[in-house]
């Protein structure tokens, strides 16, 4: 699943232009190149990812910095390139393919829906993803206490007042990204949209 999505970011970034490329992004502060910067961390060797990890003192933020500086210095060829690289490569790959999915996934959104270029996910990618979010997301700050429930795949999550809508939005809603709000709907989105605020 991992490598098939890698893949089809791959295809999609060979037919952005320019100016796409210099959109923003659905991350805070990161246009779409400075996403793609940023996967290649499964690109860098593990003894210098290691190595990196203890520069920046082990802050993932600090570390995502460093990888969205290195690719200010890259032409567009060239991230796409390393990018093309990384479908079969890495470490979370190997040790933990759920978290790489799901970072490939969101970040794959995160550059589609901002450029308006939907797709359809395949449900076994969506339904891994919705049952095994990112722990270093801690989407359960966000979801406690609300009961989720996608209308096109077989998923549901929690008890309390309801979020319904495309499993796609709800995984990116619980992922922080308060543009997904738009396509859900029940009393539990204005809870979550008042938690994202917080944050």
């Amino acid at each position: 699943m991992v490598v098939r999505e890698r893949r089809e970011l791959a295809e999609l970034l060979r037919t952005l232009t320019p100016d796409q490329w210099e959109a923003e992004s659905l991350c805070a502060g990161w246009r779409i190149r400075d996403v793609v910067a940023h996967l290649l961390y499964e690109a860098t060797p593990p003894m210098t990812y290691l190595r990196e990890t203890l520069r920046v003192g082990g802050s993932p933020d600090r570390l995502n910095a460093l990888y969205v500086r290195r690719g200010t210095a890259m032409t567009i060829d060239e991230l796409l390139i390393a990018y093309e690289s990384t479908p079969t490569r890495g470490f979370a790959l190997r040790t933990a393919p759920r978290i790489a999915l799901a970072d490939t996934m969101i970040h794959h959104q995160d550059i589609r829906r901002p450029l308006g270029l939907a797709r359809v996910i395949p449900a076994p990618h969506l339904l891994t993803v919705l049952r095994h979010p990112d722990p270093f997301l801690r989407t359960g700050r966000l979801t406690r206490g609300l009961r989720l429930t996608a209308t096109d795949v077989d998923w549901d999550h929690g008890d309390g007042p309801q979020i319904h809508g495309p499993g796609e939005a709800i995984m990116m809603a619980v992922a922080g990204r308060a543009a997904a709000l738009a396509d859900l709907s029940g009393a539990g989105v204005a809870i979550i949209r008042q938690r994202l605020r917080r944050r």
